[in-house]
């Protein structure tokens, strides 16, 4: 599939966001991101995993680091370290990760591969892809996105992670030969890109378009583009999107209300934080509380839980159906918070020990979504 038109781009990356549940990086950041390859003549799109040899070799770029917002304090201690004019923007930053890494193994790549579903993290792949002149294969490692990297298919089906190049928004570059195990590698990269106040790609995971072929969530990269545009539509035709959307994908909405309480800190490269939203209309009465590390990961209605992850738990603009990432959200917005099953990969035992509430530090037991509601 090929985006030819601004209308495309903002459907396919609105559909992203959702299936970002939280995190996974700003629409505004990957609507710009593709327009401007637009504009420039650049083609920008994805192909089916098929197309790719079995003998091809494929990387995962991705962007590291924390969504919360960059407090006054935090610009001027960029200062010091003379992080104020950077070079690289997210796509630029990818693709040199991924030159570097090229370059590292002697294993040049046929295509690229989305580490998960996300309004920056998605579009910069593609991006970089078109900048390097390969392709990006229509699927991802996750399905959603995660806040650390072992939460992925890669890591669930025991494939390669090192290494890992980095490079940040200023030319400040980093190789990741080896770590003990996948949590040391994702601390080791957080921290690079920390130091980069989050502004920082890195690329790893590469394999064989064989191994690319089992463990890739197929067709990820279209379905995005599909419901982005059903939000669109269903909203222009005076519908209600949130219903329209949830009927579609099988889901639940777990509350339509107001934004009335937000508690959030910035740590380790992660964002962290609670939102509280209050019932109105039919969901008068209840409260949801919703627990987030970059992305949502466990849902209370009223003390009880309600949701975990690996299910997704996804908020959006009450009226429109805009989907928000938690560093958009704020006290008095109208919002629903919609739940829907995960991936059935992660619902296999080593995908809920790596994306489950217990990862989390939960003394919790993860209950399939369905059981739950």
């Amino acid at each position: 599939m090929k985006l030819t038109s601004v209308r495309e781009i903002e459907d396919f990356v609105r559909g992203l966001t959702f299936f970002g549940t939280g995190g996974g990086g700003d629409y505004s950041s990957g609507v710009s991101t593709l327009t401007d390859l637009l504009e420039k003549g650049i083609d920008i799109g994805w192909v089916d995993v098929s197309e790719i040899d079995d003998s091809d070799y494929t990387i995962c770029p991705f962007l590291m680091g924390s969504i919360a917002p960059l407090t006054d304090e935090t610009l001027n201690e960029m200062k010091i370290f003379g992080l104020e004019n950077p070079i690289y923007d997210y796509k630029d930053t990818l693709s040199r990760a991924v030159k570097n890494l090229e370059e590292r193994t002697g294993k040049k790549a046929k295509a690229l591969v989305p580490i998960e579903l996300g309004g920056a993290n998605a579009a910069a792949c593609i991006a970089a892809s078109a900048i390097n002149g390969i392709i990006t294969v229509d699927g991802d490692y996750t399905g959603r996105a995660i806040p650390e990297i072992q939460q992925t298919t890669p890591f669930i089906f025991e494939k390669n992670l090192m290494p890992i190049t980095t490079c940040d928004a200023w030319g400040n570059q980093c190789c990741i030969d080896e770590a003990i195990n996948w949590r040391m590698a994702e601390r080791i990269g957080k921290l690079i890109s920390a130091a980069a106040y989050s502004a920082c790609g890195e690329a790893g995971f590469i394999m064989t378009g064989k191994d690319t072929k089992e463990i890739l969530v197929k067709g990820t990269m279209t379905e995005s583009y599909k419901i982005g545009k059903k939000i669109r539509e269903e909203r222009e035709a005076g519908n209600d999107p949130i219903t329209a959307i949830t009927e579609y994908l099988d889901g639940w909405i777990l509350c339509r209300g107001k934004v009335t309480d937000k508690d959030w800190w910035d740590k380790v490269g992660y964002y962290w934080g609670t939102h509280t939203i209050t019932g109105e209309g039919n969901y008068d009465g209840s409260q949801v509380k919703i627990w987030f590390k970059n992305e949502n990961h466990i849902a209370w209605k009223d003390d009880k839980i309600i949701t975990t992850s690996p299910d997704m738990i996804i908020v959006v603009d009450n009226k429109t159906g805009e989907p928000f990432t938690n560093n958009k959200i704020e006290v008095g917005q109208e919002v629903a918070v919609i739940g829907l099953k995960a991936r059935d990969v992660f619902r296999l035992p080593r995908g809920i020990e790596t994306l489950g509430p217990r990862a989390f530090g939960f003394d919790i037991d993860y209950t399939p979504i369905e059981e739950l509601i």
